[in-house]
């Protein structure tokens, strides 16, 4: 068995950039929404005719669309995700704009009939209700409120769980930016994390779950966390999704 200076070294050195968690197989597990995002968004972008994806990340999931539409145009903050985008979205004729999440959207007035996302980090929306056509669609899956408070918890001590992410807020915020909200599902997923370099590289990738992260602010806490799952077995978390979807009111 890895010693735990050896799990931090390891868990140190693994790239971070893009969406794929594919490093993970056999050192941590999440379950998955029973919607299933990536069919949903497979099934709406075949039928779309101009679509946009916000924040894609790398475009690890809008990749997997077995259909483009016409127009397909996907924005991302980080430099590093935008390149990997680009990559994995040309064979679908995807174009990608860097943009930080916070910017307003560069796109003119009812220039798509679908917006999507998933995880974003922040919703503009009066910008995703402007870009979308009369009639278009809004789908996405958000992380809800106090998603991952276990892990958060344990490294940082108790904190507040605010209500910004709530599903009922994004409701209220999409019905006022004059999208009727058609479908709004939440659910609380199981996440195992089997030992801490999975742990650090996960609080690497996902910056906003500990802010500052770094393994040396930290050692204690990891080593902590290593004790634990030495005793106890996996470390438990869970994950706070939800979906929804809507459309542009004609008006």
């Amino acid at each position: 068995m890895a010693t735990f200076d050896e799990l931090v070294a390891e868990g140190s050195t693994v790239p971070v950039e893009g969406w794929d968690f594919s490093w993970f197989a056999g050192r941590a597990t999440e379950e998955r929404p029973s919607w299933g995002y990536a069919r949903l968004l497979g099934e709406r972008m075949a039928t779309a005719r101009r679509a946009l994806d916000l924040q894609t990340g790398g475009g690890e999931v809008l990749a997997t669309i077995p259909r483009a539409p016409e127009v397909l145009v996907a924005t991302e903050g980080w430099p590093a995700n935008a390149a990997l985008a680009r990559e994995r979205l040309a064979p679908l004729g995807g174009r990608v704009v860097e943009l930080g999440e916070d910017d307003p959207l560069p796109f003119p007035d009812g220039d798509f009939d679908l917006v999507t996302s998933r995880h974003p980090v922040t919703v503009h929306w009066d910008e995703v209700a402007r870009v979308l056509a009369p009639g278009g669609t809004y789908l996405a899956q958000h992380v809800g409120a106090g998603s991952l408070r276990e892990l958060i918890d344990f490294m940082m001590g108790p904190q507040k769980v605010g209500r910004a992410r709530d599903p009922e807020l994004a409701r209220e915020a999409a019905t006022a930016a004059g999208l009727d909200v058609t479908d709004l599902r939440s659910e609380a997923l199981r996440i195992e994390f089997f030992d801490v370099a999975a742990v650090i590289v996960f609080l690497r990738k996902v910056i906003w779950t500990v802010p500052g992260f770094t393994v040396a602010a930290y050692r204690d806490r990891l080593q902590a966390l290593h004790d634990q799952i030495e005793r106890k077995g996996p470390f438990v978390a869970h994950s706070q999704r939800f979906l929804i979807s809507g459309r542009r009111l004609l008006r």
